[in-house]
């Protein structure tokens, strides 16, 4: 196994301590990718990792670099919903409006699943709203297809 393998291995596995040990090494790691063009960041909070995320942030992983779809990792927790993650990368600056390969953001990928308190605190972040994705729906547009009448007031 190579040190880039090795190193979204530990991420996978939840082990900070090696993970840290690797970047202690070689901090260049934290602009590796994988085959699908995730980065360590993306893949950390894939897997709902706090302690590898919090990890990869303090060796200044960087927070907007995109994988092969053009997902960052806002845009990829918001759909789970994982709020403390959400927190977590506003904090270090990540770009609310960034856009994916099919121009969708984190606000609209969190109204298509519903994540009410993500929408709220992409909100409080300066979410733009009026962002039209490839299908030239916002995230009000999904919350109302979808019948999500609490967010549906919340967008409106």
């Amino acid at each position: 196994m190579n040190t880039v393998e090795n190193l979204f291995e530990r991420i996978k596995i939840g082990n900070t301590t090696q993970l840290e040990a690797l970047l202690v090494a070689n901090t260049e790691l934290v602009n590796a990718k994988d085959a699908r063009g995730f980065t360590p960041l993306i893949f950390a909070t894939y897997f709902d990792n706090l302690d590898a995320t919090q990890c990869l942030l303090r060796f200044n992983a960087p927070i907007n670099e995109r994988d092969a779809s053009g997902n960052t990792a806002l845009i990829g927790v918001s759909f789970k919903g994982n709020l403390e993650l959400v927190k977590l990368l506003l904090q270090h600056n990540a770009e609310v409006n960034q856009i994916n390969n099919n121009g969708t953001t984190a606000l609209s990928f969190a109204a298509q699943y519903n994540q009410i308190e993500v929408v709220k605190t992409l909100l409080n972040h300066k979410a733009d709203q009026s962002i039209k994705d490839h299908n030239h729906k916002t995230a009000l547009d999904y919350a109302r297809e979808k019948k999500f009448e609490a967010l549906v007031n919340l967008l409106n």
